[in-house]
């Protein structure tokens, strides 16, 4: 027999992919759940949590959980819409309880307005924070930049929609400015309406976890929607004297999109508080950060310093005023809040600021000279 003759060998099948890789399974979340797996547990994501109980999918299909009380007490630790959970097989009433979660690899945390300074997990596991803005009214670059810190923070890629461009009389100038109030951030003018930019959105958000975070009336739910090519979250239609909505998604809910990747559609946020969010301040205002490195001084505030880069590139007009006090102001927060919840960084900035006042003072005496 010709060596041409002899059959070759036929090429090594393609393991087939995991029932749940279209939500996010890969070989990490795999290795993670291993020790999980040996104790017989059944891996799933979380699709919704509702009154102590939750919506999962798992390799067999959808269901319903209950939650152990002993996943964890702590508040950021509870079981969140996108968490990689252990189910464990139960009985006729509970057929699935949640025994554990696991290790998150992002998470996008705000503060609770409750008065004990609490945090909340509003989306586990997220690739893009997609900061969903109506055009349908005037553009709040300060409270763009709030959602901004959280998103960076968070560990996921911040992404910006500017939503609505069908009402919008000038979405080129309103992108310019979100923009400018979003280095580093792709801005993206989009229409569920006329379908502009939804490709690019869809490219951009595909294979991965995203989340739309925004005010009501954002078009967060008509959004995703769009995305998903079907309606699978209600809408309701905004008001027309502000342009608000009336929070038509009441709870956090994952998708899944056609093209690959699912999308978290949460309710419309009225308080978004800082939370630890030290570097996501930091990346947000990643343009003053850089200016600030040629300070004469390295611990400048930008109030009154000699020497300071920030203060010369707002005398400049390189640096709009307007997004300096916006900096400051959730340095003040985040400030604020990290010293009601720790007493030792609470001492550390009473002293801070005594020792400013007690500066401030000695500079204004030398200012007025001997009397």
């Amino acid at each position: 027999m010709s060596p041409l003759d002899v059959p070759a060998h036929p090429a090594h099948p393609e393991p087939p992919a995991h029932p749940l890789a279209r939500y996010g399974w890969d070989g990490h979340t795999a290795e993670a759940f291993a020790p999980y797996g040996r104790r017989g547990l059944t891996p799933a994501r979380v699709v919704r949590v509702d009154r102590g109980r939750c919506d999962a999918v798992t390799a067999e299909g959808p269901v319903r959980a209950g939650i152990a009380p002993v996943v964890s007490p702590d508040p950021l630790l509870t079981v969140c819409t996108g968490d990689w959970a252990a189910l464990e097989p139960g009985g006729r009433r509970t057929p699935w309880t949640v025994r554990a979660l696991l290790p998150r690899r992002t998470a996008f945390v705000r503060s609770t307005s409750s008065r004990r300074s609490e945090g909340q997990v509003l989306a586990a596991n997220v690739d893009h924070a997609v900061v969903a803005v109506s055009l349908a009214v005037p553009l709040d670059p300060g409270r763009l930049e709030r959602f901004l810190a959280l998103a960076w923070e968070s560990g996921a890629q911040p992404l910006v929609a500017l939503t609505k461009t069908d009402l919008a009389p000038d979405a080129a100038h309103a992108a310019a400015d979100a923009e400018a109030s979003a280095p580093g951030v792709t801005v993206l003018p989009v229409s569920a309406l006329t379908g502009e930019g939804l490709d690019v959105l869809a490219a951009a958000l595909g294979g991965g976890t995203a989340v739309l975070l925004g005010q009501s009336g954002a078009g967060k739910s008509t959004l995703v929607n769009a995305l998903a090519g079907q309606e699978v979250s209600a809408v309701r239609e905004t008001r027309d004297r502000d342009g608000k909505g009336r929070h038509t998604t009441t709870t956090r809910e994952l998708f899944a999109l056609p093209g690959g990747g699912v999308v978290i559609d949460t309710p419309g946020l009225r308080g978004v508080g800082l939370w630890d969010a030290d570097e996501g301040v930091g990346r947000a205002f990643a343009d003053i950060e850089e200016l600030a490195r040629a300070c004469r001084f390295h611990d400048c505030a930008h109030t009154a310093e000699p020497g300071c880069a920030v203060l010369a590139a707002v005398d400049d007009g390189v640096l709009p005023p307007r997004r300096l006090d916006s900096y400051r102001k959730l340095l003040r927060e985040n400030q604020y809040l990290a010293a009601r919840t720790d007493a030792r960084l609470r001492a550390e900035l009473r002293r801070d600021w005594k020792r400013k006042q007690a500066l401030g003072r000695h500079m204004a005496e030398r200012k007025r000279g001997p009397r």
